[in-house]
């Protein structure tokens, strides 16, 4: 078998435990159904890559990792890292619809996600699904914190993909920067002027919402007095970190400057495309149905109870293009509470507390000033 040669062979197994999983309703679903009901998906998927996909049946072999696992913390995983090393895919390149890619600065490489368009399908109506759970079904008038001019770079970066991505809940599109990432305020004004008193969609990477947006009207003394807007942002917490400004900070500034107490966080990557982890109206990030955590030591990488701090592992049961349902990223976290959230939804709760030290900066919320993901 040849690098990216595969035989193909039909999912329909693996197809038929996805409609499974996702008929049940992740209010009512326990974690330990949902983790019986997801480990049979990712071992199938697990299976799937090491039949097509060369370097990823390589690494499992030098690793001597088992064919199935029995609980998920068994399954094998592969460095996110490697998405920027090596060419991952388990599909023929006639098949390959798009591919995702990081951004990066001069000084890092880009991670490449090969998509066919049954995943990328797949992906999207998982989003779908997770988002309209806290922004409801009607699309509303949106504002984005970012260039028009980033999504249409002939260069698909991943930053240019989750704006094009969120960008389909919304309608009525303001883009809130110009080219040089200083705010537009005719086109801010416009909009304001246009849905105040309204039901209104923001979205931003964080940092970006922060260094390039809410910053900028503090400075110029202005409230856009959109309280009923709900404001959805992801990514570059680092950046803030340096800058002491956290979650609450984060949140109590919005309120000041837009009017707004309608704040989620989300936890999401390139590499796993349509499984956010969407912060609730409690403050907690959540597994979505489709998707899982581990969170691992980081000097043997053996699981971390509850409350421990460690290196976060990712699951996701929808990638079949490439080998990104099991994934150890560059963050550390934690899992805070497992069927026990204030908001109803079971399963587990986590807590994203930064970067693994001295790990390269990558991520879907990077700009050309180095922001970093997650």
């Amino acid at each position: 078998m040849s690098e990216h040669q595969n035989t193909q062979q039909p999912l329909g197994a693996y197809s038929q435990k996805l409609i499974e999983l996702m008929q049940q309703d992740s209010h009512v679903l326990p974690q330990v159904q949902k983790e019986s009901l997801l480990l049979a998906i990712l071992n199938d998927l697990h299976l799937h890559h090491q039949q097509h996909c060369l370097a990823y049946q390589n690494i499992i072999n030098a690793n001597q990792q088992q064919s199935v696992a029995s609980e998920l913390e068994a399954l094998p995983y592969i460095a996110v890292r490697l998405f920027k090393q090596l060419e991952l895919y388990s599909i023929d390149q006639p098949e390959i619809f798009k591919v995702l890619q990081s951004s990066g600065t001069t000084s890092q490489t880009a991670a490449k996600v090969y998509l066919d368009k049954a995943t990328s399908a797949r992906q999207s109506k998982a989003l779908v699904n997770i988002l309209q759970a806290t922004i409801g079904k009607q699309r509303l008038p949106m504002l984005i914190i970012d260039a028009a001019s980033t999504v249409k770079n002939p260069k698909f970066s991943a930053r240019a993909a989750g704006i094009q991505g969120l960008a389909f809940f919304g309608r009525d599109h303001c883009y809130a920067l110009d080219d040089n990432m200083q705010p537009d305020w005719p086109a801010i004004a416009a909009f304001t002027a246009k849905y105040r008193n309204q039901p209104v969609l923001i979205f931003g990477f964080t940092f970006m919402l922060w260094a390039y947006f809410i910053e900028a009207l503090k400075q110029q003394n202005k409230q856009l007095k959109l309280e009923q807007a709900i404001v959805l942002h992801s990514g570059g917490w680092k950046k803030l970190e340096d800058q002491k400004v956290d979650n609450d900070t984060l949140k109590a500034h919005i309120k000041q400057t837009i009017g707004a107490t309608k704040v989620h966080n989300f936890y999401g990557m390139a590499e796993q495309v349509g499984t956010i982890f969407v912060e609730c109206y409690h403050g907690h990030l959540h597994a979505p149905l489709l998707a899982d955590v581990i969170v691992r030591n980081p000097y043997d990488l053996s699981p971390c109870k509850i409350s421990e701090q460690g290196i976060i592992q990712v699951l996701s049961a929808l990638p079949t293009s490439y080998p990104g349902f099991s994934l150890l990223t560059e963050d550390m976290g934690r899992i805070t509470a497992i069927d026990t959230c204030p908001c109803g939804q079971l399963g587990k709760t986590i807590a994203i507390d930064g970067r693994l030290p001295k790990t390269e900066v990558r991520g879907c919320s990077d700009t050309q000033t180095g922001v970093a993901h997650g």
